[in-house]
C-alpha cells in the first residue's frame, strides 16, 4: 500500500454548510477499516468543530486553527504547536472595534473588510505576523505557520511520512497541505486556483468528491497515478538539455558499471535527491561504498554486523534515510543475512509505507542466480527499487521483473544494455554509439524499458564530494577475492590481508625476502590499484617499488607513510602510529 493517510479540509469539504451528510461519514469510515489513517485538517478552533461535528473521534487526528494546535480525538489531549500572539494585539483590534473576533490557543481570526485594520495593528506593534485568508475569513498566525506544518506534525506523530499522504481541500488555506502531500485532490466545488495546483479534480462536489477519493484509493490506492510529475527525481541532462528523471513511485532503476566506472557516485546523487525530496532510502551497503553519506543514519560498521531490530528502529524517523554497513559480516553470510533481514523491512514498509526506496548495492552477490535468491527476490516491491551492479546478467531473473529503467555507466554501456534485456527476456533497443566503448566520466546511458532507443544523459554530480571509502579498505573485509596475499617466492607463505590495516601489520612481520619479492613484482600497486581502486596510491606505490636502491626497512616505511597519508588506520596500527 502506498497511501497510508487521509488529510481532509473541513468546510467545503467534507462538510457542506458545517455538516457532513451520512454517505461522507460512511466513506470516511471504509477509509479507516482499510487501514489507513484519517487526519482533520481546518481553520476551526477545537470548541467551535466539535459544536460542529460530533463524529472527530472518527478521525484519527485533526489538525486546528489552521495548522497552531493537534488535537487527539483518542486521548483528548491538545498540543498546542507554537506560541500565541502577545496579548497587545488582540487588546489593539478590540480597541480598533475589529468584530467578529475570535481567539484560539494560538489564532486570532475575523472576517473581511477587516484585513487592513489587522494588518495596520501587525505593523503599528511591529509584530511577525502572517494573515491568511479563507473565503472571506482572516485569520492571524505566526508567521510560517499553516495546514503544511500541522498535517506534518500530525503525521510524524503517526509516524507516517507526507509522501504517503493523500490530501483533499477546496480553498486559499488549503494551498500549503495540498502542496506537502504526495497526491493532492480538489473536490468539484473548489476554488479555480486550487483546481489548477491539485494532482486530481474530483467530479463530485464536497463530501460526494471525497467519497469519490476514498472509493478510487480503496479501489487500487491510487495506481493509475503513479507519475506525478512534481515529485520526479533528475538525474541529468541530454545534450539538448532535456532533462531525464526518474518516478519516486515507478518501476524500479537498476545502476550497472565495471569496478571504479562511478555507479556509486551516480547512486549517491540519486539517494541526495531523494533525501532532499523527503523520501527515506534504505541501502543494503555490502562494501561500504556509502559510509560517508551524511543525509542517513548509520546502521553496522566494519567490525560490528547490524541488528535487525536496530535497523527496524532506525526506519521509525521518517526524516532519515538508512545505510545498512554489512563490511562486519563475513562476505560469505551476506546473502543470507540479506535475505533474512528483507522481510523485516518488508513488514515496516506494508505498515507505513516506508522505506520509500530500496537500494541494493552489489545485487549480484545478494541475489544471484540461482534458488536461493528466488524467494525473496518474489519478495521484493514493484516500485522504489534500486539495484547496483557490476553485470545484469548475474542478477537473479526473477528479481529483474521489477526493473524499469536501466542506468550504465563506464565502458561496454551497449552490451551492458543488451545484457540485461536477455537476461529480463525483453527486446534490445537502439544503442548511441560510444567513442572507445566507453563513456565519459559523468555521462551514463539511461534506458526505460518499453521505449526504442537508449540515450546518453549528462548526469547531476552529488552534492557531496565523495570522499575515498576509508574505513572500507582500512578496517574492513574486503573478502578472500580481494584480500592480499604475502605469499613468497616459490609460494612459501599464505598470508592474508583483508584491508589495509592488516597489510601493515603483515607487512611488518614477513621476512625482507618475501617483501621484497612482492615489491619488486610490482604487486602492491597492482592490488591498490585493482581492489583498493586508488590510482593515485597506486602510482605512488609504483613509484617506491621501481627503486632498487631503497631498503627493505626503507621501503617499508615509505609505503606504510603513503597509506596513512590517505587512509585513517585503527589506532591500534603498528607502531603506535595513526592518521
Amino acid at each position: 500500500m502506498r497511501f497510508h493517510a487521509l488529510a481532509t479540509d473541513y468546510d467545503g469539504t467534507i462538510a457542506h454548510d458545517g455538516a457532513v451528510d451520512v454517505e461522507t461519514l460512511a466513506a470516511l469510515d471504509r477509509a479507516k477499516k482499510s487501514g489507513r489513517k484519517l487526519i482533520m485538517v481546518t481553520g476551526r478552533e477545537l470548541p467551535d468543530l466539535m459544536n460542529v461535528f460530533p463524529h472527530l473521534d472518527l478521525f484519527n487526528l485533526a489538525v486546528v486553527e489552521n495548522g497552531a494546535v493537534l488535537y487527539n480525538p483518542q486521548t483528548k489531549e491538545t498540543r498546542v504547536l507554537t506560541d500565541p500572539p502577545p496579548p497587545a494585539f488582540v487588546e489593539t483590534l478590540r480597541k480598533y472595534g475589529v468584530l467578529p473576533l475570535s481567539v484560539g490557543h494560538v489564532i486570532v481570526a475575523t472576517w473581511e473588510p477587516h484585513e487592513k485594520t489587522v494588518l495596520t495593528a501587525i505593523r503599528d506593534l511591529g509584530l511577525e505576523l502572517q494573515v491568511i485568508f479563507n473565503k472571506g475569513a482572516v485569520m492571524v498566525l505566526p508567521s510560517g505557520v499553516n495546514k503544511a506544518t500541522g498535517l506534518v506534525a500530525a503525521l510524524t506523530e503517526l509516524g507516517l511520512s507526507p509522501h504517503n499522504a493523500v490530501g483533499v481541500g477546496d480553498a486559499e488555506n488549503d494551498h500549503a497541505f495540498l502542496k506537502v502531500c504526495e497526491c493532492s485532490a480538489a473536490v468539484a466545488n473548489a476554488l479555480p486556483a486550487v483546481k489548477d495546483t491539485a494532482d486530481i479534480v474530483m467530479k463530485g462536489a464536497r463530501g460526494a468528491g471525497v467519497a469519490e477519493l476514498i472509493d478510487r484509493l480503496l479501489g487500487n490506492d491510487l495506481s493509475d497515478l503513479k507519475t506525478l510529475a512534481r515529485h520526479r527525481v533528475p538525474v541529468g541532462e541530454t545534450d539538448d538539455k532535456t532533462e531525464l528523471a526518474i518516478d519516486p513511485a515507478g518501476a524500479g532503476v537498476m545502476v550497472c558499471g565495471t569496478s571504479g566506472s562511478g555507479k556509486s557516485t551516480l547512486t549517491t546523487a540519486i539517494l541526495e535527491r531523494l533525501s532532499d525530496a523527503g523520501y527515506q532510502a534504505l541501502v543494503v551497503d555490502p562494501e561500504g561504498d556509502y559510509i560517508n553519506a551524511d543525509f542517513a543514519s548509520h546502521v553496522g560498521n566494519p567490525t560490528q554486523a547490524p541488528r535487525a531490530e536496530d535497523v527496524t528502529d532506525a526506519l521509525h524517523d521518517p526524516k532519515r534515510s538508512i545505510i545498512v554497513n554489512l563490511l562486519g559480516v563475513p562476505v560469505a553470510e551476506r546473502p543470507k543475512f540479506f535475505t533474512q533481514l528483507l522481510p523485516r523491512i518488508l513488514e515496516e514498509k506494508a505498515r507505513t509505507g516506508r522505506p520509500h526506496w530500496l537500494l541494493i548495492d552489489e545485487t549480484h552477490h545478494l541475489l544471484p542466480p540461482g534458488p536461493e535468491s528466488s524467494a525473496p527476490a518474489m519478495l521484493l516491491p514493484d516500485r522504489g527499487l534500486m539495484f547496483v551492479t557490476v553485470h545484469p546478467g548475474s542478477v537473479d531473473r526473477s528479481a529483474l521483473a521489477n526493473i524499469g529503467t536501466l542506468l550504465v555507466v563506464g565502458g561496454h554501456p551497449t552490451q551492458t544494455v543488451a545484457d540485461l534485456c536477455k537476461a529480463a527476456n525483453v527486446k534490445a533497443p537502439a544503442c548511441p554509439q560510444v567513442e572507445d566503448d566507453k563513456l565519459p566520466t559523468g555521462d551514463a546511458m539511461m534506458w526505460r524499458k518499453g521505449e526504442k532507443a537508449a540515450v546518453i544523459v549528462h548526469t547531476k554530480p552529488p552534492r557531496t564530494e565523495r570522499k575515498r571509502h576509508s574505513r572500507k579498505y582500512a578496517e574492513g573485509n574486503l573478502g578472500p577475492e580481494r584480500s592480499f596475499y604475502f605469499r613468497g617466492p616459490k609460494d612459501k607463505l599464505n598470508l592474508r590481508a583483508a584491508n589495509l590495516h592488516q597489510f601493515l601489520q603483515l607487512a611488518d612481520g614477513v621476512d625482507d625476502e618475501t617483501w621484497e619479492f612482492h615489491r619488486t613484482s610490482g604487486d602492491y600497486s597492482k592490488w591498490v590499484r585493482a581492489q583498493i581502486k586508488d590510482n593515485q596510491l597506486a602510482d605512488e606505490l609504483a613509484e617506491l617499488e621501481v627503486n632498487r636502491d631503497a631498503s627493505p626497512k626503507d621501503s617499508r616505511a615509505a609505503i606504510r607513510a603513503a597509506i596513512e597519508a590517505r587512509y585513517t588506520l585503527p589506532s591500534e596500527a603498528p607502531s603506535g602510529k595513526s592518521a
